[in-house]
């Protein structure tokens, strides 16, 4: 299977929310565009994920929004501190279905005073919860379609590979799983008809753009498909092996994963992609292994941050 996806001539990736910031932290890269110091701005960290997308093609612009964030507040508070309006995007894609992703939503969608579509696997409004072994399960918040419906949401519910921005974003969906030591998150479950059964995540999602004379720049919310099948996906249903970039959470963090950080690492090197940003649950010790492991490539994301591939 090949999607056919047209090439981007740039593209300018703005993160909103992310688990990081910090206001002093100099450009590593020509790519990486920090933010000017202003003691005046005030800008909001917190654990969840959400960024701007904006790709230039044929002399037009084209603004998809990844994701929304943990809160209502954080992703609409940093866009404004940005001087960035958030009206004029054409379509909400979701990475996947979970709180950290999603809060924002009901504010985009109010906010905004007309119908933008929700590009969403349908897996991402199941009932859900974490299922601790010495803890007892935890029920996570559910996305509630019909209130996101009524807000002004065109909710598209879409498995496979779909294209936004006129044919030059990809959004992946479902992502094949191949490789051995990337296995999902343990102790999700989902419920399906009254069952609380093992939940894969199947909702997890990449966004996916091909810059002209450069390669795939991969955008990933967390990756729990795993972000070494997600980056090879992506250069299966493209057609394009070059990797110019790849970026956003590898959940990578915490015990259960510490033994998977080292094969995506090894993994990663071999795809070999011109950048490599590492975001909201890659984790602490990730983060450090690949700044350690793949120099000149590696760069530390701050919020506020915008990347220009």
């Amino acid at each position: 299977m090949e999607q056919l996806l047209k090439p981007a001539d740039r593209v300018e990736i703005t993160i909103l929310v992310d688990n990081y910031i910090d206001i002093f932290v100099p450009p590593s890269t020509p790519m990486d565009q920090r933010l000017p110091f202003d003691p005046c701005r005030h800008i909001l960290a917190e654990h969840g994920f959400s960024c701007l997308v904006r790709v230039f093609a044929d002399e037009k612009e084209h603004a998809i929004l990844l994701d929304t964030g943990l809160s209502r507040e954080c992703m609409a508070w940093n866009a404004r501190q940005l001087g960035i309006s958030l009206t004029g995007i054409e379509a909400v894609a979701l990475s996947h279905g979970h709180f950290d992703h999603t809060g924002g939503l009901p504010t985009i969608f109010a906010g905004a005073g007309r119908q933008i579509p929700l590009v969403a696997h349908p897996d991402a409004f199941l009932r859900r919860r974490l299922n601790n072994p010495a803890k007892g399960p935890v029920e996570l918040p559910q996305l509630d379609a019909i209130a996101l419906k009524n807000a002004g949401a065109d909710i598209l519910m879409r498995s496979g590979p779909s294209a936004l921005a006129a044919g030059h974003l990809l959004v992946t969906g479902e992502v094949e799983r191949k490789t051995a030591f990337e296995k999902g998150m343990p102790g999700m479950e989902m419920l399906i008809d009254d069952h609380w059964s093992t939940d894969s995540i199947r909702d997890d999602q990449a966004l996916v753009i091909n810059v002209k004379d450069k390669g795939l720049v991969v955008l990933s919310g967390c990756a729990h498909a795993g972000i070494i099948n997600t980056v090879k996906y992506a250069q299966k249903i493209t057609g394009v092996d070059h990797v110019h970039a790849v970026l956003g959470g590898f959940h990578l963090t915490g015990p259960a994963f510490a033994q998977v950080i080292a094969p995506t690492i090894e993994e990663m090197k071999r795809i070999n992609p011109d950048y490599v940003v590492p975001m909201h649950c890659t984790g602490w010790d990730a983060m450090h292994r690949f700044e350690r492991e793949m120099p000149g490539k590696f760069i530390l994301n701050t919020v506020g941050t915008m990347y220009e591939f």
